[in-house]
């Protein structure tokens, strides 16, 4: 278990890993372009899903206005930034 600041952040260890296919752990964040480009200047590689029209840097807008993008930690799991509107 790990606090960070008020937050804990519970971590369990597992026999296998089976990476799921939906997000496991999010952020919100600020700015999400801003967030997006930090973290692509320090090599991750944005996740792109067929279908859904991301912008070319890789952030969705959803219908209410909020912008979500994913990445993959290296073992698979999928993480995102979220920048909720209003």
């Amino acid at each position: 278990m790990v606090r960070n600041g008020g937050t804990m952040i519970r971590v369990t260890a597992v026999e296998k890993l089976v990476p799921q296919p939906f997000t496991v752990l999010g952020w919100a964040v600020a700015d999400i372009a801003g967030s997006v480009a930090a973290l692509v200047s320090r090599g991750v590689e944005f996740v792109r899903y067929d279908g859904i029209g991301q912008a070319d840097n890789g952030v969705w807008t959803t219908p209410g206005g909020d912008q979500v993008a994913w990445f993959t930690d290296p073992d698979g799991n999928v993480l995102s930034l979220t920048e909720f509107s209003g």
